[in-house]
């Protein structure tokens, strides 16, 4: 059978930067961005077209900042997307090679994300399972202090986000992609864990606030109805633009009330 051909919409680096300026991206914004590039259409150029329409959106004066998450440098024990057998969980935990932020892919965050990664002049945040990355005028400021036992809380890029007055953006991708709300978390109460992970001199434990986007969905659909959320389709994907700032304020409100976590 032959390939079938593509149904669109045709989506152009052009067409990003022009559909992100009508959304409300402004030359200059500070900008944490969850994106779905399968959503989109057919993207000309991939990935690469995603990243350089954030780009010209910006302007040279702002900042493009996404999620490059690690979350495979975990406890085996915990992993079930797949599971391994137990009887190589010491061995993972000794052989897996330790945080880089240089050299380790991004997983479970997308593509165009690991794209950032890799781009020229791209900066990326310390912590070995939440980082993030950053490219333009403010991304060494936003990824410098990342504490490496404080995975989005009060020392993460996200504190810094909110007070340099970011913006998120939502492309194609829902509330529970949405990392602000995790820095509410630990202005809530929340659990202790201990989080497992390969450190530059062993498998070491640190002692975390427990995270978890249980009822992001929620959240955010209520968030959107009580707050200013800026919508538009880009190509085939909804997209929303929200102060990142509107956000973590929402959900220190919501959380304790609608997901109580003693």
């Amino acid at each position: 059978m032959p390939t079938p051909p593509p149904t669109g919409p045709l989506v152009t680096r052009g067409t990003i930067a022009a559909g992100l300026r009508e959304l409300g991206v402004r030359t200059g914004d500070t900008l944490l961005a969850h994106t779905s590039l399968s959503s989109l259409g057919w993207v000309c150029g991939g990935p690469v077209a995603v990243v350089q329409g954030l780009l010209d959106a910006l302007g040279p004066s702002g900042t493009l900042v996404v999620p490059t998450q690690t979350g495979d440098l975990s406890d085996p024990a915990l992993w079930t997307s797949p599971p391994v057998p137990e009887e190589w969980w010491d061995t993972v935990r000794a052989a897996t090679p330790p945080y880089d932020p240089l050299i380790t892919p991004s997983r479970g965050v997308g593509v165009v994300p690991e794209t950032v990664r890799t781009w020229p002049g791209a900066r990326r945040s310390a912590h070995p399972q939440t980082s993030f990355a950053a490219l333009g005028a403010r991304a060494a400021e936003v990824v410098a202090d990342h504490a490496t036992d404080c995975r989005l809380g009060e020392r993460s890029p996200l504190a810094v986000l909110e007070r340099l007055g970011a913006r998120v953006l939502l492309l194609g991708a829902g509330y529970e992609a949405c990392t602000a709300f995790h820095l509410a978390e630990y202005r809530t109460p929340s659990p202790l864990v201990e989080v497992g992970r390969p450190g530059v001199v062993g498998w070491e434990r640190v002692t975390e606030v427990s995270i978890t986007s249980d009822r992001f969905d929620e959240l955010g659909h209520d968030f959107e109805r009580d707050r200013p959320v800026m919508r538009a389709t880009l190509g085939a994907a909804p997209a929303r633009l929200f102060p990142l700032a509107d956000a973590v304020a929402y959900a220190e409100r919501w959380l304790p009330l609608h997901r109580p976590r003693d």
